[in-house]
């Protein structure tokens, strides 16, 4: 699968990375220097380029960049229109510690006003950077660590979930794109249980219904 990686954070890059270890073709676009994202894709055996070339005709598009950087890198990319993305963003603050959007709204409903003909589906903002590479390691064992994703389109959520399955975790159903209202918040839960509590940020969780 042709994947580009729109970002070279710790999301974006270990993400493409570990897809990259899968032999998915991998590209990554959009960083704060070239010299970076050369790095990135280099370490990952990956290729590096613009935003438009890691976007064009890729199977599938990881949005892995703050949210004070939404507009820029909407821009570069295009309309977007028909592809499907995979999108990890939390709409915080430049502190990292606020949600800017909620309630009535998410950061994912926003997304998708922005770019309407983009196939959007949310997936790995609810668990932790660091979690990735162990979950990778042990993605032979069971069960696996569930991972939320939501979105209002099934076929991109297929291909969603085959991607979260390279990584690791399984899938869980968390139903259409308004469910973001919700999840955005429990992401800052997992951030302040991974990243504020004792035991160090490798976070994982797996949901059960309890049967008579």
């Amino acid at each position: 699968m042709k994947i580009g990686i729109l970002g070279s954070g710790l999301m974006g890059a270990k993400l493409g990375t570990l897809w990259s270890r899968c032999g998915h073709d991998v590209t990554f676009a959009y960083a704060r220097s070239t010299a970076k994202l050369e790095r990135v894709a280099r370490e990952a055996n990956a290729a590096s380029g613009s935003v438009a070339e890691a976007v064009q005709d890729a199977d599938a598009v990881l949005l892995a960049v703050h949210w004070s950087r939404i507009d820029d890198v909407l821009e570069q990319a295009g309309d977007l229109a028909g592809q499907v993305v995979l999108n990890c963003c939390v709409p915080l603050d430049e502190t990292n510690t606020n949600l800017v959007v909620g309630t009535t709204t998410s950061g994912a409903e926003e997304l998708a006003k922005m770019r309407p003909d983009a196939r959007w589906v949310s997936c790995f903002n609810t668990s932790p950077s660091e979690s990735f590479a162990g979950v990778f390691a042990r993605k032979d064992r069971t069960p696996r660590p569930h991972l939320l994703v939501y979105g209002d389109d099934a076929g991109a959520k297929t291909i969603a979930h085959d991607l979260i399955g390279d990584i690791g975790f399984e899938p869980l159903e968390a139903g259409g794109l308004h469910t973001a209202r919700f999840v955005e918040p429990f992401a800052m839960v997992t951030a302040e249980l991974a990243y504020g509590q004792p035991g160090g940020p490798a976070l994982t969780y797996r949901f059960e219904k309890l049967r008579d």
